[in-house]
């Protein structure tokens, strides 16, 4: 018997318009301690302070307590916790909105809800955030429509500052075309209005949802089917004679084209599309390029963290290649050297063991199809940085570099290999709409 979620997602499927009058009922004790159980332990605290661990203490009368208040309408989301993280390869900041433990739960339970019926109505064009689908997918996907679909323009569009400029009223009546249950609704529009804290600051949310909230992913999905991802395929593909494709990851989307005059038709309707809906284009970071099998200068272009370029298979015919880009391979290099500075005095045998399990998720993301030279050039350089930092634990210099191949030799930096294949498409290939 299916349970009353998958319920929700059949007869979304079934129903493309299909109002929900009645899902706040599902966020329950049941929903709540389900949703307690899948949050990492390790997850910074909001402004609350409470942790895992902490709230488990009394988590049968936490979550009590917690009904108590959504049924009583006394439940107020607490202000997020602002913090600031490096964008990869720049000196520049991205603010974070770090949520209070129990509106994590809430959020979690919720996000589940919107998921299934959400889920049904997303088309093939968007991987981020999403059940089964994520990077490697979308890589997969762009890779399949350049060689395969007569593509010889690329254009790559930035949204200036997405996340922090989503329009809360626009959001909430795209929300209602599937979403008719007013507590459903008046919930997601108090974590939208619950605020940041920073620096002992309450600063009001009148637009963006924050980033580091567990359904600011899920909003932002949603924000852009119908900004983005509908009025590509119903207006834009219906109107082009050549091929034309888009492929998203929340807010970072790349379009392919067939013909110049269409590409460029395109990126200035997406100009004028976005600011309809609050939001615009960083002009500085996008642009057409000439990329494909019958372009006679193919350019690069940056997506996903990889940088895409031109190259020929064994039997001398087009083929999409990719490397770490500069920017990602840099920002990891430094995230990596601060690491080793402040861990530097640990135990060596600790220190191996952790910059073994980075090493090895650097090289889950970016072991790809083509891009082995870039992978052991990382390696190299951390070795470099650990040859370095090890010879800063004390005054005197521990290792020349015959004693440090020797000490590689005990503890060996995990050699790189790619575990992602770009043509090991999946038995259900659907990425195409």
């Amino acid at each position: 018997m299916p349970t009353k979620l998958e319920r929700i997602a059949e007869i979304a499927k079934e129903r493309p318009e299909e109002r929900f009058t009645s899902l706040v009922h599902l966020i329950n004790e049941e929903s709540l301690i389900q949703a307690h159980r899948r949050m990492k332990a390790k997850k910074v605290p909001g402004i609350d302070k409470v942790t895992k661990d902490k709230y488990e203490e009394n988590l049968e009368e936490n979550i009590k307590d917690l009904i108590t208040r959504m049924k009583r309408n006394a439940y107020r989301p607490q202000p997020a916790l602002r913090r600031y993280i490096f964008k990869t390869g720049t000196n520049k900041t991205r603010p974070l909105g770090i949520p209070a433990y129990e509106d994590k739960l809430v959020q979690l339970a919720l996000k589940e809800i919107l998921e299934a019926v959400y889920e049904q109505d997303f088309l093939n064009y968007s991987y981020g955030f999403r059940p089964q689908l994520g990077c490697h997918k979308a890589l997969k996907a762009l890779n399949y429509i350049i060689e395969k679909k007569g593509i010889n323009y690329i254009v790559d569009a930035d949204i200036k500052g997405f996340f922090e400029h989503l329009d809360h009223k626009r959001l909430m009546e795209f929300l209602s075309i599937r979403i008719a249950d007013p507590k459903i609704n008046r919930l997601i529009v108090k974590f939208l209005k619950a605020g940041v804290m920073e620096e002992g600051s309450l600063l009001p949310t009148l637009e963006g949802t924050p980033q580091g909230g567990i359904i600011s992913p899920l909003l932002a999905n949603i924000y852009l089917h119908y900004v983005l991802d509908l009025w590509f395929k119903e207006t834009i593909r219906e109107r082009c004679k050549g091929s034309a494709y888009l492929i998203r990851y929340a807010d970072d989307f790349t379009c392919c084209f067939q013909y110049l005059e269409e590409a460029h038709r395109f990126y200035q309707d997406l100009t004028e599309r976005l600011k309809e809906f609050n939001l615009e284009l960083a002009e500085d970071k996008s642009k057409i390029i000439s990329f494909g099998k019958d372009s006679l200068e193919p350019l690069t272009f940056d997506f996903l963290g990889f940088t895409h370029y031109a190259g020929k298979n064994k039997k001398g015919k087009f083929r999409v290649k990719r490397k770490t880009s500069r920017k990602k391979f840099t920002a990891s290099l430094k995230r990596c050297k601060e690491w080793l500075k402040i861990n530097r005095n640990t135990k060596t045998k600790i220190i191996m063991q952790k910059l073994t399990i980075k090493l090895l998720g650097y090289y889950r993301y970016c072991g790809i199809t083509d891009n082995t030279k870039a992978l052991v050039g990382f390696r190299t350089e951390v070795g470099k940085l650990l040859f370095k930092w090890m010879n800063r634990r004390s005054q005197k210099r521990s290792f020349d570099w015959n004693k440090f191949n020797l000490f590689l030799k005990r503890y060996p930096l995990p050699i790189p290999k790619s575990t992602v294949h770009i043509y090991d498409l999946s038995p259900n290939f659907s990425y195409l709409c």
